[in-house]
C-alpha cells in the first residue's frame, strides 16, 4: 500500500529548529514532485517547499526562504524538511505531498497524514 509517513514534528521555541521526515513506500516516486505543505487554523493550505525527486529544482515559499531546506534521500526513499530559525508564524500542520510530474488517467497525488509543528514565543 502506498504510504507517506511523516515524523519530526513537535513543539519548539522561536529560533529553534526541527527536521521533518517523510518516508515514502509502496511505489517509486522518481517521476513525482515531492513537497511540503502547511495549514494553519483558519487559513488555506499553502505550499512550503517542493523539489523534483529526480530533477534538481527546488521551490520555496517566500516566507521560508533562507530558513527552510528541502532535500531527498533516494537511498532511503525519504524527503526531509530542515526548518531553522522557526517563528510563531510557522505554526501549522505540515503535510508531505507527492504530485505526478505529468498527470495521466491513472496517476494521482499522495498525501501524508499531517504532523503538528508548534512554535512558541
Amino acid at each position: 500500500q502506498v504510504q507517506l509517513v511523516e515524523s519530526g514534528g513537535g513543539l519548539v521555541q522561536a529560533g529553534g529548529s526541527l527536521r521533518l521526515s517523510c518516508a515514502a513506500s509502496g511505489r517509486t516516486f522518481s517521476s513525482y514532485v515531492m513537497g511540503w505543505f502547511r495549514q494553519a487554523p483558519g487559513k488555506n493550505r499553502e505550499v512550503v517547499a517542493r523539489t523534483g525527486w529526480s530533477g534538481g529544482f527546488t521551490y520555496y515559499e517566500d516566507s521560508v526562504k533562507g530558513r527552510f531546506t528541502i532535500s531527498t534521500d533516494n537511498a532511503k526513499n525519504t524527503v526531509h524538511l530542515q526548518m531553522n530559525s522557526l517563528k510563531p508564524e510557522d505554526t501549522a500542520v505540515y503535510y508531505c505531498n507527492a504530485d505526478p510530474q505529468i498527470p495521466t488517467p491513472t496517476s494521482r497525488p499522495y498525501w501524508g497524514q499531517g504532523t503538528q509543528v508548534t512554535v512558541s514565543s
